[in-house]
């Protein structure tokens, strides 16, 4: 890819917010939107051979990475924010910025994980200028293992929390304290000898803060080594929503509101699903709930679905192979409704 141009912006509560434009051509612009405790590294990562900014860079795509609040990349990642700060605050600037200084009517987004499920409240909130999304794993419903379901009923966040953690990290060495042993200890809640998966403390981690995110036969050894630099801080306020949203098992605002999912109308535009057939993370019928919702509130044309055998959650975008068995279903979608 060229070189980039970075913009730094404000949300609308001030806290500063991130855009790198990668200008592959007049296509888009594209939008594209990482997951929690990460940053858009997991766009632009060199340990494949092919990422997805290269990819969509090469079809002639005006790609945008956005880091919004939750990007281990800015400071305000370890500030104590709800998914309703990153929907109503964060994405309205995002896009508006990006019309700015494109000049467009509109942008495309390709949204994943916190990034997807923020990105929808924003738009069932009433965002503006999107005519078309790829969604990642995760939309408007929510349907979890059983072992992500035990550790919101245990309200694992609010213990942590009232013992003093804010926030977790997923890096990982050898020289931590007792308050960071506690959760490493949780990975008893998972029924896998995760030990004999790999040795990886960094891998570790982030299963227990979220869940299984990748079959590891997706990953090369280059990004299996290198994930403490693609894994970091995630704030206490964010998992309590997302524990929320697990239980509750749809979009609702922090304290449990139903201000979301009552405005499906505002969801009929292009939406493609991508989920890993393999997903321990968000099982693939939450995008199966959510495209039958939409369907009958919103009528059939505007919705597919993909679901990729073999892969779970993040390797969907940065798997080995994933330029072969995922990205071209971004891509068809974004050629569709350009």
């Amino acid at each position: 890819v060229g070189v980039p141009q970075v913009a730094f912006f404000r949300a609308s509560d001030g806290v500063v917010l991130r855009l790198t434009r990668y200008q592959g051509g007049t296509k888009g612009p594209v939008i594209l939107s990482h997951g929690l405790g990460v940053s858009s590294l997991i766009f632009s990562m060199d340990t494949i051979e092919t990422n997805l900014l290269e990819y969509l860079y090469a079809h002639g795509y005006d790609v945008w990475l956005l880091d919004y609040r939750s990007s281990i990349d800015l400071p305000a990642a370890t500030l104590q924010a709800s998914g309703d700060d990153v929907a109503t605050k964060d994405y309205p600037a995002a896009v508006s910025k990006v019309l700015e200084l494109t000049g467009a009517k509109t942008v495309q987004m390709v949204v994943h994980c916190w990034g997807s499920t923020t990105f929808f409240m924003a738009m069932l909130a009433g965002l503006k200028g999107v005519r078309s999304v790829v969604a990642s794993q995760i939309a408007t419903q929510v349907r979890a293992p059983i072992s992500t379901k035990i550790k919101s009923g245990l309200h694992l966040p609010s213990f942590l929390k009232a013992i003093g953690i804010d926030s977790l990290s997923a890096y990982a060495d050898n020289h931590e304290g007792l308050v960071e042993k506690v959760y490493d200890e949780g990975l008893k809640l998972y029924p896998l000898d995760l030990k004999n998966r790999c040795t990886n403390a960094t891998c570790h981690r982030i299963t227990f803060m979220y869940a299984p995110l990748y079959e590891h036969a997706n990953l090369n050894d280059a990004t299996h080594n290198n994930l403490h630099e693609m894994f970091g801080v995630a704030n206490m306020k964010s998992f309590n929503h997302l524990a929320r949203l697990t239980t509750t098992g749809h979009l609702v605002d922090f304290n449990g509101g139903e201000v979301y999912m009552p405005h499906l109308d505002r969801l009929a535009l292009p939406i493609a699903f991508i989920h890993g057939a393999q997903n321990e993370c968000f099982l693939p019928e939450s995008t199966e709930t959510t495209m039958n919702d939409l369907i009958k509130a919103n009528g059939s044309k505007f919705y597919q679905r993909h679901v990729i055998p073999g892969y779970g959650h993040i390797d969907c975008i940065y798997g080995k192979n994933a330029a072969k068995d995922v990205y071209p279903f971004v891509l068809e979608h974004l050629e569709a409704t350009l």
